[in-house]
């Protein structure tokens, strides 16, 4: 049975995402949030890693409008760390689904909780292969923090209304070559 991880939760309990069209339920969820007014099935900061979840646990992690609430603009370390827990919890083949604030929506920064934007260019740094244009074009070398590996299958901002909608694969094992 597919199993899903629901982080920063809310009370929100339908996906916004799907990996099959017309599926609009969860399967076997676990619920993560801060607040324990929401009634997740585990209370947790998820800036506090390890997350209490064993590796290679869950099919899909689901993460709507909650990534641009974890770590700092301009921390690489934060913004590394909230990704490797990610691929740390998902089994092989797993994906992350996911939604954060379009970078030109009046959200992404108007929202004084929000503390990083993340963007179409962001995910390229999550893509081992991505780190060959390193030296050829502007992009920086993060292997050092960023040994983990993820595919882009997805990504929107046509999707939903003054979001960025994207979907990411964990390839494991990684193909970093450092």
């Amino acid at each position: 049975m597919k199993t899903e991880l629901v982080i920063g939760c809310g009370s929100k309990r339908n996906p916004v995402l799907s990996m099959t069209a017309g599926d609009n339920d969860y399967h076997n969820p676990t619920y993560v949030d801060l607040e324990p007014r929401h009634n997740p099935d585990v209370v947790h900061d998820l800036n506090v890693t390890p997350w209490p979840f064993e590796d290679n646990s869950f099919d899909e992690v689901h993460a709507y409008e909650v990534l641009e609430h974890l770590g700092r603009q301009g921390d690489a370390v934060s913004f590394f760390a909230t990704f490797a827990e990610i691929y740390r919890v998902l089994k092989p083949g797993g994906v992350l689904l996911a939604t954060v604030p379009a970078y030109n929506s009046r959200w992404a920064w108007g929202d004084p909780t929000h503390t990083r934007v993340i963007n179409d260019g962001s995910l390229v740094f999550l893509c081992q292969p991505e780190y060959r244009q390193v030296g050829a074009t502007a992009m920086s070398d993060y292997r050092s923090l960023w040994q983990d590996d993820f595919d882009v299958l997805f990504c929107s901002y046509d999707t939903l209304p003054d979001r960025m909608a994207f979907v990411l694969q964990a390839v494991k094992p990684s193909r970093c070559t450092v």
